[in-house]
């Protein structure tokens, strides 16, 4: 006699391994379709890989919480990916080390150029003071940014969905608008995007080249300890 499917689906959604295998399927599958078309920035894995699992756990009523009891076992890994990237950081370490002046300067400027933008902006837009304190930190990795936005006493989750579309965004737009500004440095293209869509942007890095995503690993790192001592500042003067 066979097995009711639905009761058999019912089954299968409360196991974390099929979370788990969903995430890593899809993300194979838009990586497989992303060098398909040479990495063209409108492939990028992860937006596509995040929009399609959206759309399967709206149409079979999973939640969240769900889902991540399979997919946390990626979202661990992130710690370890980071601290990777220390490999190509040795390996070019004399590169690194001729640009310390000029990406230090770039730090300080870029850091608080996505800090007071996004407030400033904010502000106009008459957002809640809530909101604004929860995008100020938008602009470095995930658990840096959840973790100032705890602090200050706005709404993590929110400033996670607001880090994600970050990357995302940067990630998608940072090749075609060097190409159309004529920068052609990979240290100074690859800084850039790790500065502001921090760890997405770092991955598109280093599909491009290996030195521009030495340089966007370097920027993301140090991006989110200015960040984490800029943001307090500039919330006291502009928000509070």
């Amino acid at each position: 006699m066979s097995a009711n499917p639905f009761s058999l689906w019912v089954y299968l959604s409360q196991q974390p391994l099929l979370w788990l295998t969903v995430t890593l399927l899809v993300y194979a599958t838009a990586d497989a379709l992303s060098l398909a078309t040479g990495r063209h920035p409108f492939a990028n894995p992860v937006f596509h890989s995040m929009w399609i699992i959206a759309v399967f756990l709206l149409l079979t009523g999973t939640s969240y919480t769900t889902y991540f009891s399979g997919a946390q076992f990626v979202h661990f890994l992130l710690g370890p990916a980071t601290v990777a990237l220390a490999v190509p950081l040795y390996e070019n370490r004399k590169v690194v080390a001729a640009a310390i002046v000029p990406m230090l300067a770039a730090l300080v400027v870029g850091c608080a150029t996505a800090i007071v933008s996004v407030v400033l902006l904010a502000k106009a837009f008459g957002l809640p003071n809530n909101v604004v304190l929860s995008l100020a930190p938008k602009s470095v990795t995930a658990g840096v940014a959840m973790g100032i936005s705890e602090s200050l006493g706005a709404d993590a989750s929110l400033t996670a969905v607001a880090v994600v579309l970050t990357g995302i965004m940067g990630a998608i737009i940072v090749t075609p608008m060097m190409n159309r500004m004529g920068i052609t440095d990979y240290r100074a293209r690859g800084f850039a995007v790790g500065l502001a869509p921090h760890g997405i942007g770092t991955a598109r890095a280093f599909q491009v080249d290996a030195v521009a995503g030495v340089f966007a690993g370097i920027a993301m790192s140090l991006n989110a300890l200015v960040t984490s001592l800029l943001v307090p500042l500039a919330v006291t003067l502009l928000v509070r």
